[in-house]
């Protein structure tokens, strides 16, 4: 049977609830180039059904923004189809501000799994759809300038663009690891990171949030509240059951 080796962990949602962060980023965006948009919660939990910054503008324009009515109150054609690029350089450097300035703390027992994990020789990785930069905005001020040498695989949206539920970000992650499926847990909040993680055939713990609570999650090794109450034994109990 195998043995549990390395915890793979998913960034926004998982690390810390940084959904309200984002969804500030897109609307500060949206009135800084102009665009008659602007994303309320209920809209952004639909849209977060997509993954990647990019990807979710696009589906918003094509399924939800009333084109004509926006032409009939004047907005220009380039107002309504916008330079997704361009727009979502500007909603990451909105994003980045936020999260630096630090009054956003990871999720409970985030940060004790962690450490818990490196002083019980478990290797770490990385696998997100989000941006390189996104990450360290985000794990900068809350591990320390070097928080990435915690991290022996960081795959991001640079690294694998086919985004979750697609599992490259997850068999990338295996491949550069060295490891097996079998050898890893996954650590997930949303449907499509659970859909990634086992298209890569990954045992799967979630913690949902408040933006992933009614998603499907059949198929996930255990569903938590948070790790808080989570230990390193817990881990190596429920991989078991898993291999059984």
């Amino acid at each position: 049977m195998a043995h549990l080796q390395a915890l793979i962990f998913d960034v926004d949602g998982t690390l810390a609830d940084t959904e309200s962060a984002h969804l500030a980023a897109f609307n500060q965006a949206f009135a800084s180039a102009g665009l008659p948009w602007h994303w309320d919660e209920s809209l952004y939990v639909r849209l977060l059904e997509v993954s990647g910054g990019k990807e979710r503008m696009a589906h918003y324009l094509a399924h939800h923004f009333n084109r004509a009515d926006s032409l009939a109150a004047g907005d220009s054609t380039a107002a309504i189809a916008p330079d997704f690029d361009a727009l979502h350089a500007i909603k990451t450097t909105a994003y980045t501000q936020q999260m630096r300035a630090g009054s956003l703390a990871l999720r409970p027992g985030i940060e004790a799994i962690i450490a818990a994990a490196q002083k019980a020789g478990l290797r770490l990785a990385i696998a997100t759809t989000t941006t390189e930069s996104n990450i360290d905005a985000l794990l900068r001020p809350r591990l320390g300038p070097d928080w990435s040498q915690g991290f022996e695989v960081i795959e991001h949206a640079g690294t694998a663009p086919r985004k979750k539920p697609d599992p490259q970000v997850y068999r990338q992650t295996l491949q550069r690891l060295g490891l097996t499926a079998s050898e890893c847990l996954a650590i997930e909040d949303s449907a499509n990171g659970l859909q990634a993680a086992l298209g890569a055939s990954i045992a799967t713990i979630i913690t949902p949030n408040p933006f992933t609570a009614h998603h499907n999650f059949e198929g996930a090794l255990r569903i938590l509240p948070s790790l808080q109450d989570t230990a390193i034994a817990d881990l190596h109990r429920w991989h078991a059951d898993a291999m059984r």
